[in-house]
């Protein structure tokens, strides 16, 4: 095994990671036995998938040049860790099947000398709901305030919401990508995909310039659950992907979490199936995520849950109240007992400090 002083890379781990790359349209047909796929060692991966090219991959396997994909890698801004640098991270160390590089662009030390607490996933639906959103911001952003890593898919939707709650705390947060740390996917998440380079660490299995396939998705929410020591789903349909990242949690003996939805809504399908069936534990706040985890870790003392948001004054808490309690227009808080300037001002600053926003009809709606 060769390790250069300027790599966290060995030649045979850069060497599989190659060669998973030269394999992507025999795995995109074995998508539904990928886990099995990836568990192989390269010769058998070759003989089994490789159909009539196996042997034009094995020559090209053996004439891999491991000094080319390192500068490649140096080239686009990333740095590959594989499973032999002591450095890799343990959590991913327990899977059956675990990646063996993960290509980094952004802080490192985040990765290899992350926070002393656990990591938290918070997944689901791309199409989420304005509720999810929310509450995925108010998750991440409530843990991050506690020092707790946020992982997630930078996919739109449930990920989004929860990077940025992160991001916005000055929290960690690590954005795990089915191809191509070096760069956004979707394109559309171009800017929070800098913003998390800059001051989080984005990472992906597969090296520079990679060619996006189906079967990177579900091989990525399994890199996602290895990280997280806990991983909560917070609005996902019936069929969403991210149930993906939820049995591999199952695999791995790690707690599940489940924000409960509205019954009728197709989007809380899945969360509120396995809150039936007894798949995942409750999540209302950060506050239960951060109980289940005292119960498995060893959390330092003094781990006390806050709203990240700057506390409303006295006469803004009143107000925050009674638009909680109904009172939710301005004709309906003046109604109310408060005063129109009094309203007009005091929801002003409840939005600013993202207690409030406006809903359709020119209702308040409080903010999780």
């Amino acid at each position: 095994m060769t390790m250069t002083a300027r790599s966290r890379a060995c030649d045979p781990c850069l060497r599989r990671v190659w060669l998973l790359n030269r394999m992507s349209s025999h795995l995109e047909l074995e998508r539904a036995r990928l886990f099995d796929a990836l568990d192989c060692f390269d010769n058998e991966m070759m003989c089994t998938y490789g159909g009539g090219r196996r042997e034009e991959i094995y020559r090209n396997w053996l004439e891999f040049d491991a000094d080319a994909a390192r500068t490649v890698c140096t080239e686009a801004g990333v740095e590959p860790v594989c499973r032999c640098d002591p450095e890799f991270p343990e959590n991913l160390h327990g899977q059956r099947h675990p990646p063996t590089v993960l290509h980094v662009r952004g802080r490192i030390d985040l990765l290899v000398h992350s926070s002393d607490l656990p990591p938290v996933a918070i997944v689901g639906s791309r199409r989420a709901s304005q509720y999810a959103r929310e509450v995925a911001t108010a998750l991440a952003r409530d843990l991050a305030a506690c020092g707790i890593p946020i992982v997630s898919g930078l996919a739109p939707g449930v990920d989004t919401a929860a990077h940025l709650g992160a991001v916005d705390q000055a929290g960690s947060t690590i954005a795990v990508l089915p191809a191509g740390s070096e760069r956004a996917y979707p394109a559309s998440q171009r800017q929070l995909h800098r913003r998390i380079a800059a001051e989080g660490v984005v990472i992906s299995e597969m090296p520079p310039g990679t060619a996006i396939r189906r079967w990177m998705f579900p091989a990525r929410n399994r890199v996602i659950a290895g990280i997280a020591a806990m991983t909560v789903i917070v609005e996902a349909g019936e069929h969403s992907g991210s149930l993906t990242t939820v049995e591999v949690a199952h695999r791995l003996r790690r707690t599940v979490g489940a924000v409960p939805g509205q019954v009728s809504s197709p989007l809380a399908a899945g969360p509120n199936a396995l809150l039936a069936n007894g798949g995942a534990v409750v999540v209302r706040d950060a506050q239960d995520v951060v109980d289940w985890l005292k119960e498995i870790y060893e959390l330092p003392d003094g781990i006390e849950v806050e709203d990240g948001r700057p506390e409303p004054d006295p006469e803004q808490r009143a107000l925050l109240l009674a638009i909680a309690s109904g009172a939710d227009t301005l004709g309906t808080l003046q109604d109310a007992g408060f005063s129109l300037q009094d309203v007009l001002t005091g929801t002003a600053a409840l939005e600013l400090s993202g207690h409030v926003r406006h809903g359709p009809g020119g209702r308040f709606v409080v903010v999780l």
